[in-house]
């Protein structure tokens, strides 16, 4: 009897887990988007012929900058040629034909655009995209899964054509046992969500 309640058990649980199609390595329409400026990233603004206000500058957390001459200038969300195209449009009004680089120097990016991770993850925390960063690459940035992980049940939640959608992945598969064909492209914007294991 006993042996009967604990199998009702586990088929009431696993009746309850839901599945989500698993992610593969040679997914379709996996492209990455320029980089996008965002709070916490600093920049460098080049003005040719005007040293005095070249400078460097952080992103504040409302998603601004501020440089002699621009005050209070929206960047967050931008690519660097769409800011620098803004700062010389305010510059124009004090100087003739002005010319401006912006280079990003330290990469946070906005939230929307980083990776996630949450849950049994020895280290849960937001990471910077990389061009070309895969699972692997973020389970050694985040340190691994904790030993209450259950890796194989992880899924990644992914904007595809506007709509949130979720796709397995195999993450005991890949770190314990190494199998490299569980090793995933990760994009902009995803969410790695590690469940803990029932038992």
């Amino acid at each position: 009897m006993k042996q009967l309640i604990i199998l009702c058990s586990v088929l009431l649980l696993l009746s309850g887990c839901k599945t989500y199609p698993l992610l593969s390595d040679t997914e379709d329409g996996v492209v990455s988007r320029d980089y996008l400026i965002g709070p916490g990233d600093n920049i460098d603004i080049i003005v040719w012929r005007n040293p005095e206000i070249s400078m460097a500058v952080p992103v504040r957390p409302d998603g601004k900058i501020t440089t002699p001459l621009v005050e209070d200038l929206p960047a967050s969300g931008k690519t660097s040629t769409q800011l620098a195209r803004d700062i010389e449009e305010t510059l124009s009004k004090y100087i003739q034909e002005p010319v401006v680089t912006v280079v990003v120097t330290q990469f946070v990016g906005p939230y929307s655009e980083q990776i996630r991770v949450i849950g049994e993850a020895a280290e849960p925390q937001a990471l910077a995209y990389r061009e070309n960063m895969t699972l692997m690459d973020v389970m050694i940035a985040v340190g691994g899964i904790t030993d209450f992980a259950a890796g194989n049940r992880a899924r990644i939640i992914r904007a595809v054509d506007g709509e949130q959608k979720q796709f397995s992945v195999r993450l005991n598969d890949l770190i314990r046992d190494g199998d490299i064909s569980a090793n995933v492209p990760m994009l902009q914007g995803d969410v790695l969500v590690i469940p803990e294991s029932f038992f």
